[in-house]
């Protein structure tokens, strides 16, 4: 039995019961510390009846794959990747508010083809309490193909599911928050595959400068930069800032600039062009 306290304990063994109830899953694994639990207890319940698959996409970054890899090895899990490509799907492509149900019903059409293929009860995904106070999408499309969510069932919130990853011992237990790279691109502007590889780019570039919570918002030429409120002073020390610059600008960018309120989830929605007034907040990381 885990360290936990008892009101987790019991969320954990609720959460091992769902699993148990199930029988066989098919995991919508993205190697976020949300799916990462779902993946782990579903293993140490069923072992190889619970089955591990991430979809690469342009959308994917190519570190969020690796990460994906690397877990999957370190808990002696196969990892089964498929490919799809959501810039095929004009009403994805044109970055309204309906974007990620688009995604996510062509994520979850793929797995479920898996599914019936492998003969698994269910499909599982690391959606949890928090997100249901979210403007989230593709967790309607979920519950329109009948996806399962665990970790929801078992209440969990995010506060929970870090507890439980450090106390599983995953590598991954304080990982910040991820989301795909479409999320980046102003809703309004079509999405293209040179603005998420211009966006994969930018970030990894300044996450290369020993910043830890990144994101690089594109509004057409302009770029900008969230990163944690602590972090601001360290990304605006002028040498750094002046390689950002540099870099940013040789990615693409005509016009980098950094956002003084700090990186927060649904930063990419909160306006439509890049001066508008600031609305009411839609929430996706």
């Amino acid at each position: 039995m885990l360290s936990l306290e008892p009101v987790l304990q019991a969320k954990y063994a609720k959460l091992k019961k769902i699993f148990q109830d199930l029988g066989s899953v098919v995991v919508a694994f993205s190697g976020g510390v949300d799916s990462t639990v779902v993946l782990k207890v579903a293993v140490d319940v069923l072992g190889a009846s619970a089955k591990a698959v991430i979809a690469t996409s342009p959308t994917l970054p190519a570190s969020e794959l690796e990460d994906a890899h690397r877990l999957c090895v370190e808990m002696g899990v196969p990892l089964q990747v498929v490919e799809t490509d959501q810039l095929k799907i004009e009403a994805f492509v044109q970055n309204d508010a309906t974007r990620c149900f688009h995604c996510k019903t062509d994520l979850y059409q793929l797995l479920s083809r898996i599914q019936q293929v492998a003969g698994f009860q269910a499909i599982v995904d690391g959606t949890n309490v928090d997100d249901m106070g979210e403007d989230r999408p593709g967790i309607q499309a979920g519950k329109r193909l009948g996806v399962r969510s665990p970790l929801l069932e078992a209440n969990c919130n995010k506060a929970d599911i870090r507890q439980l990853a450090q106390a599983l011992g995953l590598a991954n237990w304080n990982k910040p928050a991820a989301a795909c790279l479409s999320s980046r691109i102003t809703r309004g502007i079509p999405i293209t595959k040179s603005f998420l590889s211009r966006v994969e780019q930018a970030e990894a570039y300044v996450l290369s400068e020993g910043l830890t919570q990144v994101r690089v918002r594109l509004h057409g030429e302009t770029a900008r930069i969230e990163v944690g409120q602590s972090e601001i002073a360290m990304l605006t020390e002028e040498a750094r800032r002046t390689r950002v610059l540099k870099a940013l600008k040789e990615i693409g960018f005509q016009t980098v600039t950094v956002d003084l309120e700090g990186y927060r989830a649904g930063g990419g929605n909160e306006e439509s062009v890049l001066g508008d007034s600031r609305g009411q907040k839609k929430r996706e990381a």
